[in-house]
């Protein structure tokens, strides 16, 4: 009887999705377990080999912790609103809607086929609305609440407010904006309403403000960081600039302690802690402020203030330098510098942050032709500006040291800005300049030889007393800014009033996206939300209605912004434990059951994004008690990357020739990767196809070797960029999706990337058919199909297992459970071969040994292993039956084979008891017919007996 795995595989979906095998419940006795991954945005591609790593993994746990007795929630949904779907709409006039509804339904299709144990009844989708809905509901939470840092969390904007009446701000320690002014209770009573809702925006957890973005006009949206790649966008390869706007932004800075201090109670890989430590980036040292001079050299109101962690080294400052963007470079900038500047200012903004960063070497800048005053020596101080510095680190400002750091020494010597006198003589080699900055700072009069600790103690102190200064704790975390100019994202629950934000009620929720014609920004630039007509909030009949019945009394506009995609990821990992609640975002007994989630595994390209942010809202929905834990995942796990093997043509320079890889060298050439279905395992390329594949080979002249075309070979991300891309779909029709399943984890351990070979697949593939192999002794073979009902009428052994055998069982237990539990999934499908390879060498048919066998496969081939199960006889699926255990008793030793040598040699081998003494090996031995055979009537001069390991008879 032969595997036939597509017939199979088939066949368990089908049960699986018709017996709801997987749904969890939110009661239950038995412990529970929460495993998740990542959800997918679903692209137009589909899904990959790649894709499905990390699922495979969080699969296989799942399904070992039912095995294990535990109620397991194993939920997958889409993130599906984003940028892709929009341009795409954009290029057809086809709704986003639709656009992902195709996705998902092809996501599904490929997810359902490689058997993964989802609750599918508990899917979400971040652009449905039933689910934006309590997306909505917590922006308005945020909006509803202030950091009090006394208490050290979020409260209810009511409780601030109850404060300003008392006694005004003058005592409130709260997270909220530098330029909030101080006022008292009287000032607060007699704000007007406006007044005190610009005040309000200054304190509470999500605000407008204006912000410096990454824009980018060819998307007409801004971008995150991390959708920026060298300086153009990830999606489409357009240039980004910086840029000014109004934004709703988080107030994610009110955290930032806590989400350093968070990180030591999670099981998180350390890499991943430590991009979110450095991203967060606490340092301590002093803000000191720097009094701008104005042209007549007299002081002027205007005042620039840094952010050091060695004010102690403030003596040697020799100039100053702010970012671009900075606020105070348009005002201070001196007319003769003017046009300089303005260029400078303008080609910094085409350079994203993050170039910026990583652009070490460059020295780079503009002077001002502005001054500023020393607060020691009042010495006159340049200003320039220069785009290693940044608005958003910081203050935007530095105060330059060439002796305490390299850049600010690099920038001065290129362009010969003056370093103070008490440098002079001393040598500040590149080698040598910042172990000796502390020595020379410290020698100074001011510091009289204090240590750095004193030192810094000394001027933090001499600071606060001429009011130029005070110690500070800083983070290079900024808040996160909330607002995309997209159509296909959740819209903002707002509305206007005289220019104010106002909350739409909660009762209402969901707003629905509008429907627009065109989803681009509008021709005055607005969102493309601008292009929707019925898109304004009535007060009395609260819901949307026509923009021409807007009259600012009853009738306001609506925020035109969407929300970025982050928002819907935020807090998706709550939610799969009570989906279908319409009253709440989820039940008191739900969370309360589910807690938080026991395994979590994803990539981490997340990690300054989305398991940032994710923290942040956890830690917001704690402190107003909707949750309890402040943090939502207990273990992390990154799974490396499948790469592929990209193919390689070499287009002749300036020509529409292609030179083969052994010809490449004779020309000037340009890499061009091209489709690897094209190419065989001998990499050479089918040039006729490669002409249909695309225009522009269809005129092409190849020059050959050996009248072949040769490809080069590349391993690098599979993506379909690179055209490297190996289709699922194609794996499992031809070997099936536990071989898949197998394959993945076999390729090495999890953490790691590792290319795809789909010639290895086929040793996995060979495996599973043994498998089926030593089963088939307990099947009836002369039928594919039980005489009647389910498999139970089979004819099954009942013998009883050898020493072999239970030997081989439960080293295979002992090491899968091991595996398992240490995340090495690709030993243990190597512990899978070599146990089918003993058992099958043992002519193993027991019942008793293949049906936990059965079991230990199931996690990882769980339709072969649901067929074999079925067919030893049982009724209900293999899920939850229970893990064998292990027996130590079975692996211990009761008998030793030893060799048996004559002269020091060799001659044969005996089995005897381990427990044996010495005197009755010797005797065993002696009496043996080989022995005799050996000895021919001989006597032995002596036998040495070492017991557990040798004999050896002498004469």
């Amino acid at each position: 009887m032969n595997y036939d795995f597509r017939q199979i595989e088939d066949k368990w979906q089908k049960y699986w999705a018709k017996n709801k095998t997987f749904k969890a419940s939110n009661t239950s006795d038995k412990p529970k377990f929460y495993a998740l991954s990542m959800f997918p945005y679903p692209s137009g591609a589909g899904l990959h080999v790649g894709h499905p790593l990390g699922y495979i993994a969080t699969d296989i746990y799942s399904r070992y912790k039912r095995h294990k007795g535990f109620n397991v929630l194993h939920p997958m949904g889409y993130d599906s609103f984003g940028l892709p779907a929009e341009q795409y709409a954009i290029q057809t006039g086809q709704h986003p809607a639709i656009t992902t509804e195709n996705n998902i339904k092809r996501y599904r299709e490929q997810l359902d086929q490689l058997g993964f144990s989802f609750d599918w009844d508990r899917e979400v989708r971040t652009s449905n609305p039933q689910y934006y809905k309590w997306t909505q509901w917590i922006f308005i939470q945020l909006f509803n609440s202030w950091y009090n840092k006394k208490s050290d969390k979020a409260e209810d904007i009511s409780t601030l407010v109850a404060l300003f009446e008392k006694a005004g701000n003058s005592k409130v320690e709260a997270a909220c904006d530098d330029d909030t002014p101080a006022f008292t209770a009287e000032d607060w009573s007699g704000f007007s309403e406006k007044e005190k809702q610009e005040i309000l925006l200054k304190y509470r957890l999500t605000y407008l403000a204006d912000t410096e973005v990454n824009w980018c006009p060819a998307l007409g949206t801004v971008l995150a960081n991390d959708e920026i790649v060298n300086g153009v966008s990830e999606r489409g390869g357009h240039p980004v600039i910086r840029k000014k706007m109004t934004q709703w932004s988080m107030r994610i800075t009110a955290y930032a302690q806590r989400l350093l201090d968070g990180l030591d109670k999670i099981d998180w890989p350390q890499p991943l802690k430590d991009s979110q430590t450095n991203w967060i980036g606490r340092s301590e040292g002093a803000s000191v402020t720097f009094n701008v001079i104005s042209s007549d050299s007299e002081k002027s109101q205007d005042t620039i203030e840094v952010f050091t962690t060695r004010p102690d080294t403030i003596f040697g400052v020799s100039f100053m330098t702010l970012a671009p963007e900075h606020d105070l470079v348009a005002k201070i900038t001196t007319p003769e510098q003017k046009a300089e500047v303005d260029a400078y200012v303008e080609a910094t903004a085409k350079r994203s942050e993050r170039d910026r960063m990583a652009d070490v070497k460059t020295v780079s800048g503009v002077f001002t032709g502005a001054y500023a005053e020393h607060p020691f020596t009042k010495e006159s101080i340049p200003i320039w500006i220069g785009d290693y510095v940044l608005a958003s680190y910081g203050t935007g400002a530095v105060m330059a040291v060439p002796c305490g750091d390299q850049r600010d020494y690099d920038f001065a010597k290129y362009y010969n800005i003056p370093i103070p006198n008490i440098f002079e003589g001393i040598d500040i080699s590149e080698e040598a300049f910042a172990d000796k900055a502390t020595t020379i700072i410290a020698n100074s009069d001011f510091l009289n030889g204090l240590s750095y600790k004193e030192a810094t103690k000394k001027v933090i102190s001499e600071l606060e007393k001429i009011g130029h200064g005070v110690g500070k704790v800083n983070y290079r975390l900024r808040d996160a800014v909330f607002s995309r100019q997209r159509y296909w994202g959740e819209p903002f629950p707002v509305y206007y009033v005289d220019g104010m934000p106002q909350m739409i009620d909660e009762q209402h929720l969901p707003l629905e996206l509008p429907e627009v014609e065109k989803y681009l920004p509008t021709e005055t630039g607005e969102p493309p939300l601008g292009n929707a007509t019925h898109w304004a909030w009535d007060v009395e009949q609260c819901t949307v209605v026509s923009n021409q019945l807007i009259d600012n009394k009853k009738v306001f506009p609506l925020e035109l912004n969407t929300m970025p995609g982050w928002a819907g990821s935020s807090q998706y990992f709550n939610r799969y434990m009570d989906p279908r609640n319409e009253e709440a975002i989820f039940s008191k007994e739900a969370i309360d059951y589910w807690q938080d989630v026991d395994l979590y595994i994803g990539g981490s390209e997340h990690a300054t994004g989305h398991l940032l942010y994710s923290r942040f809202w956890q830690k917001f929905m704690f402190d107003r008690g909707y949750v309890p834990k402040d943090e939502y995942a207990q273990k992390l796990i990154n799974q490396g990357m499948i790469t592929g093997t990209s193919a390689i043509v070499y287009r002749i320079s300036g020509t529409n020739k292609y030179a083969s890889y052994g010809l490449k060298d004779e020309y000037t050439t340009e890499e061009l990767r091209v489709d690897v279905n094209l190419v065989n395992v001998s990499n050479e390329l089918d040039v006729e196809a490669l002409r249909d594949w695309q225009p522009e080979y269809q005129e092409a002249d190849f020059i050959l070797e050996d009248g072949k075309y040769i490809v080069g070979r590349e391993v690098e991300k599979m993506s379909k960029r690179w055209y490297n891309v190996v289709n699922p779909d194609a794996i499992c029709e031809e070997y099936g999706a536990d071989s898949l399943r197998l394959y993945e984890m076999f390729l090495g351990p999890l953490e790691q990337s590792k290319p795809w070979n789909t010639a290895g697949i086929t040793g996995v593939h060979s495996f599973l058919k043994k498998l089926w192999k030593l089963y088939s002794p307990l099947f009836d073979l002369d039928t594919e199909r039980p005489p009647a009902g389910r498999a139970g009428s089979r004819s099954v052994t009942e013998a009883e297992p050898t020493a072999e055998n239970l030997k081989t069982l439960h080293k295979t237990i002992k090491k899968v459970e091991e595996d398992i539990e240490n995340f090495s999934f690709n030993t243990s499908v190597s512990t899978f071969m070599i146990c089918v390879n003993e058992l099958t060498a043992q002519k193993c048919t027991s019942k008793s040994i293949l049906e936990p066998l059965a079991i230990l496969v199931s996690p990882y081939a769980p339709h072969i292993a649901e067929e074999l199960w079925e067919r030893l006889g049982h009724n209900e699926s293999i899920a939850e039956a229970p893990f064998p255990k292990f027996e130590e008793k079975y692996l211990v030793e009761s008998s030793k084979e030893y060799p048996i040598s004559f002269n020091g040699k060799m001659r044969f081998k005996l089995e005897l008891p381990l427990d044996m003494g010495k005197d009755e090996i010797e005797a065993a031995v002696m009496a043996h017919e080989k022995t005799q055979e050996q000895l021919q009537g001989r006597t032995p001069k002596k036998v040495i007996v070492v017991p557990g390991k040798i004999v050896n008879i002498v004469g």
